[in-house]
């Protein structure tokens, strides 16, 4: 029986004619490299509503991969555009300064978890920020080495896919890779090799002795000049590692005098509950990553961190064209007034509660889910054929989305095994409308699961 629906209108099939037409084009125009999951064009979107061009209306829970915490063209960031597009487009910052980049970095830097003083300093991507952090660690400490996690996703540019745990898609072929780049495991609850009948107190602790096992074996403590993480694992499935690791890893790095860069690109702006992920752990990074959501989907990264350490690299060393462009920095600057004005924090951590609720419940039903996890509002469930086995279910999960598409709602898949579903509303999304989603995600999971 198909669900009722109050915003979900879907007037023919997917992809509907108009956007079939575009699409045929787009396969002529554009190489094969562009992935396009959702089979449909675009023609407007507000808040958690997207609109194709045939008419047809979807609920959105991809949040433009975690770019839209505010959600679709919000009243406040469109009106900061308008008003400085009448001003003026651009002028390069380290020629020309404006206010709204100075700003900016005040507000961000007021935010810095931990507390303490921060500097930043702005980008126009994710992988550019993560190169940056790399650059300014090495800059500051002397020193070459960098080591990130399995499973991590750091960017697709040279450094940043270095760092980048996943082969497929993204590294297959594209090699050789930066170098003085080390890979040590990273703490995932539900596939621990160290489970079983024992606490997981006794699994942490035997997992760092592991990544500290992992990290001797390649490359002296005293070489490295940072350790990047991820609060929470994105791509790689949404993992939300033990309580205990950011801190066990700060210390860690502090012990060994190795720089900390946390990537918040995808768990900041508050996606987890609070405003940066780092903030839950109770630690201050030495150089945090953000992008994404800082600016409602006008291109903006930054890299914020300790004074002294932003202070490594000398005059010009550091910098771009169009990094941290007025267009952004407008934007950025009225997103930042959004979550004031909308406390956006606490509904990312109703939100994430509502998420939790509904999808645990689904999983008491339906045996294809194997694990309901996350923090905040970036939660995810897994997909697997057998719950003693937890052998992945990509087929399944395939299927569960393709089928949602057809219905009205849009989500997407992340892990190693493209098994994981995982929700990045914007943080503002009605409960009703969220319901409304999950609704017919319970009804295609029914389906899928053969119930």
């Amino acid at each position: 029986m198909a669900t009722q629906t109050k915003y979900i209108a879907v007037k023919t099939a997917i992809p509907g004619p108009k956007s079939q037409a575009v699409l045929e084009r787009l396969g002529q125009a554009t190489p094969r490299a562009i992935g396009m999951p959702a089979p449909l064009m675009i023609d407007r979107a507000h808040g958690s509503l997207l609109t194709d061009i045939d008419g047809n209306t979807f609920i959105d829970l991809t949040g433009g991969v975690g770019v839209l915490n505010v959600g679709h063209t919000h009243d406040r960031v469109k009106a900061a555009l308008h008003e400085q597009v009448d001003r003026f487009l651009h002028t390069d910052f380290t020629n020309i300064p404006y206010e709204s980049y100075v700003r900016l970095a005040e507000r961000l830097n007021g935010r810095f978890p931990g507390g303490g003083p921060a500097t930043s300093i702005f980008f126009n991507s994710g992988a550019e920020a993560v190169e940056n952090a790399v650059k300014i660690a090495r800059a500051y400490t002397k020193r070459a080495g960098i080591l990130s996690f399995e499973r991590a996703f750091h960017g697709r540019t040279l450094m940043a896919m270095s760092l980048t745990s996943k082969t497929h898609p993204y590294k297959a072929g594209m090699g050789p890779f930066a170098p003085e780049v080390y890979r040590a495991p990273y703490p995932y609850p539900y596939r621990c090799e160290f489970a079983g009948n024992e606490t997981h107190h006794i699994c942490d602790e035997r997992c760092y002795r592991n990544i500290e096992k992992a990290l001797l074996l390649q490359v002296a403590p005293e070489d490295l000049a940072a350790v990047i993480v991820e609060p929470v694992q994105g791509e790689g499935g949404f993992v939300v590692p033990p309580q205990t690791f950011l801190p066990w890893l700060r210390k860690f790095t502090e012990n060994h005098g190795i720089l900390l860069i946390v990537d918040e690109v995808q768990t900041g702006f508050g996606r987890t509950g609070t405003f940066f992920a780092s903030e839950q752990a109770g630690i201050r990074p030495d150089l945090l990553t953000m992008a994404k959501s800082i600016a409602d989907g006008v291109p903006l990264s930054g890299v914020m961190g300790r004074p002294e350490v932003m202070n490594g690299p000398d005059d010009s060393q550091i910098g771009g064209t169009y990094v941290g462009n007025p267009l952004a920095t407008s934007a950025a600057n009225a997103v930042l007034d959004v979550f004031d004005e909308e406390n956006l924090l606490v509904q990312a951590q109703r939100q994430g509660k509502h998420l939790i609720t509904r999808l645990s419940a689904m999983k008491d039903k339906y045996s294809l889910i194997g694990d309901v996890r996350g923090l905040g509002a970036m939660v995810a469930m897994e997909l697997v054929k057998d719950h003693s086995t937890k052998e992945p279910a990509p087929e399944e999960t395939s299927r569960v989305l393709n089928t949602l598409i057809g219905r009205g709602v849009l989500m997407l898949k992340s892990g190693i095994y493209g098994n994981v579903i995982r929700s990045l509303a914007p943080l503002n999304t009605p409960l009703d409308m969220l319901d409304e989603a999950l609704d017919v995600l319970e009804q295609t999971l029914a389906e899928v699961n053969g119930l």
